[in-house]
């Protein structure tokens, strides 16, 4: 079984580069403390290195 990774956006994107709310968004988050689980690719940990300021991560 695959790796799968619990992100939760845990700051604003209000302020931030367009880059970094389009990536946000295309991890599925919306809100703050909005949880998502996704499947760990290095895809998505590209994506998670470049919000990291935003979100945290955990496995699940």
């Amino acid at each position: 079984m695959a790796k799968q990774l619990e992100i939760t956006l845990t700051r604003s994107v209000i302020g931030r580069s367009e880059s970094q709310k389009a990536t946000v968004k295309t991890l599925g988050l919306k809100k703050i403390r909005q949880s998502v689980v996704r499947e760990d690719t290095p895809a998505l940990r590209g994506m998670i290195d470049k919000v990291s300021h935003l979100v945290s991560v955990k496995e699940v």
